[in-house]
């Protein structure tokens, strides 16, 4: 395996060269330069010295995405500690079993956690620091206490004249096998798995992004943080590549909805974006189609003579809607709707659509905008090499395999778990079924434990129920499951827009029912749909925004 560079060698380096740019800003809140992160760095590493925390020990993380997050990650990492990010979305006994699990002594939250989480939950943490401004909510020990009520003081004797570059060092890991994080895939009691990351998935994931994005990003250059920190998309791809690249990173530390999102677009200009499906396609189907929709631009779309220029139109607009600076749209987390990736593809918009897992920190497979093929989700990642568990790879759809610089080192306390998921070989079973075309294009069909079998032993991969269904009149989203051996369609309707049109209860189910009419014709036999259900709240997610699937079996 090839000699790996230090990771916190490189954030040391980052923060030394950029060190009066501005790094990290809470919309509508503080802005953080480099070098007021490599002070604040400094203060936590005080904190953890002088409260008795060693080397390989575990501190968790669990807020909303702010610049104080970030700065008490790069902390954990840079003292040599192993970090735990937790997703804040996480109800709190999910919260309290990672905490325990983890063996975390320490733990940061934001303020929404905070009121939530029972400490005494937690027996074995020493102490619950407040995000906002690291001040204890909890401390268990003496040490801890002492070192945050004299942290100002302690700062003031290491640095009595000031801090500058030269006083910026960090712990440099022994090789990229050492450990770095534990990401939980979820936070559920027997679902939930602690991928350990090491210091090598950390850089390659840094090192891809470099080779594809480093010449079109520049240093200063603005990103927006829409993605959870938490989980390993957002981290890597909004958050590490970005400060070690030396760009200025707008955390949405509110609920980002598609309005909130659309403004800070509008006025940061981000760069590059980096996003789920459901936020681009709540930001198309609400800002984009409404504009277009009618009968005059579909026949001026029908023309091939003034077509070309429509789309072109549509494209800037589009572009405009995402803030009108950005080099590309980079989607990932979950399965593209086809009508809006036929959409974009047809008006030529910059986008792209990249494949991973929390088990590969996360990247696998990536293409440019430029060369990026619809339906697809790129080809294998520098550093990674893909092929699929079937006989013939481009026709038959078999297990999606993956092994590389990115893969994790396995699941904490679970070797179990472990044995199934990575064999002697180094390949890390994605569970996503898929193909590959002879140019390395990899199709994913679905997952694995997702495939539904027909009456006759047919395989029926739901999600490609569920891309036609959300195209219908009214549907949000959609989860098809099976009933003894009929299928149902549990939806999530649009019900602003029912409220709007002043539509009944009596009238949605009617529009439901024609929805089901509409999908059967265009599905076989085995595939058709017996019913659907109405939810009216949304569906709950992953940190991927994917469907929790078992809790609507």
């Amino acid at each position: 395996m090839q000699e790996i560079p230090s990771f916190n060698a490189l954030i040391e380096k980052s923060i030394i060269d950029n060190w009066d740019r501005d790094a990290l800003t809470d919309y509508k809140g503080q802005t953080l330069q480099f070098h007021d992160v490599a002070r604040k760095i400094e203060k936590i590493h005080i904190l953890f010295e002088n409260s008795g925390i060693q080397k390989g020990d575990k501190i968790a993380l669990c807020g909303r995405n702010s610049s104080q997050w970030a700065v008490a990650f790069l902390a954990t990492l840079t003292f040599g500690a192993i970090a735990v990010p937790i997703l804040h979305e996480f109800m709190p006994d999910q919260i309290h079993n990672i905490v325990n699990h983890s063996d975390a002594r320490l733990l940061f939250v934001g303020d929404h956690v905070a009121t939530t989480i029972d400490p005494l939950q937690m027996p074995h943490l020493e102490g619950i620091i407040n995000n906002p401004d690291y001040s204890l909510l909890i401390s268990r020990t003496d040490k801890l206490t002492y070192a945050r009520e004299h942290l100002n003081e302690l700062y003031g004797k290491k640095f009595p004249k000031y801090f500058r570059k030269e006083h910026v060092h960090y712990y440099k890991e022994a090789n990229g096998e050492e450990m770095a994080m534990i990401n939980y895939t979820s936070g559920t009691t027997g679902f939930s798995k602690g991928v350990m990351v090491p210091y090598r998935a950390l850089w390659s994931n840094y090192d891809f992004a470099c080779d594809v994005l480093g010449k079109t990003i520049n240093p200063g250059d603005n990103i927006i943080s829409i993605l959870p920190m938490a989980h390993m998309y957002g981290m890597a791809f909004e958050f590490i590549f970005e400060f070690l690249h030396g760009c200025h990173t707008f955390y949405l530390n509110r609920i980002p909805s598609p309005a909130i999102i659309a403004q800070s677009f509008a006025e940061v200009k981000p760069k590059i974006i980096i996003a789920v499906p459901l936020v681009i396609e709540k930001i198309i189907r609400k800002k984009v189609f409404p504009k277009i929709q009618n009968n005059r631009m579909r026949l001026l779309l029908s023309m091939p003579v003034i077509s070309k220029k429509v789309r072109e139109a549509i494209c800037q607009e589009v572009v405009k809607a995402f803030g009108g600076n950005m080099y590309e749209v980079i989607i990932g987390g979950a399965a593209f709707n086809q009508e809006v990736e036929q959409f974009l593809k047809r008006i030529d918009f910059p986008y792209t659509v990249g494949y991973g897992a929390t088990e590969c920190a996360p990247i696998i497979c990536y293409a440019d905008w430029h060369n990026f093929v619809p339906g697809s989700c790129g080809r294998a990642a520098l550093h990674m090499e893909v092929k699929i568990d079937s006989p013939d790879p481009a026709n038959v759809p078999g297990e999606i395999l993956t092994r590389g610089l990115n893969v994790m080192l396995g699941y904490y306390k679970n070797e179990e778990a472990t044995r199934e998921t990575l064999d002697s070989e180094g390949w890390y079973h994605t569970g996503d079924l898929g193909t590959m075309d002879y140019q390395g294009n990899v199709f994913i069909n679905g997952r694995s434990k997702n495939m539904l079998l027909g009456p006759n032993g047919q395989n029926i991969y739901p999600e490609e129920i569920e891309d036609k269904l959300n195209s219908l009149t009214l549907v949000v989203e959609s989860i098809v499951v099976q009933r003894d051996t009929k299928l149902v369609a549990l939806v999530h309707p649009d019900l602003d827009e029912a409220k709007n049109m002043s539509f009944t209860n009596e009238d949605l189910k009617n529009i439901m029912e024609q929805n089901r009419e509409t999908l059967n014709q265009s599905l076989p036999a085995y595939e058709k749909i017996s019913e659907i259900e109405i939810y009216e709240e949304e569906f709950e997610k992953t940190p991927k925004k994917s469907i929790k699937r078992f809790l609507y079996k």
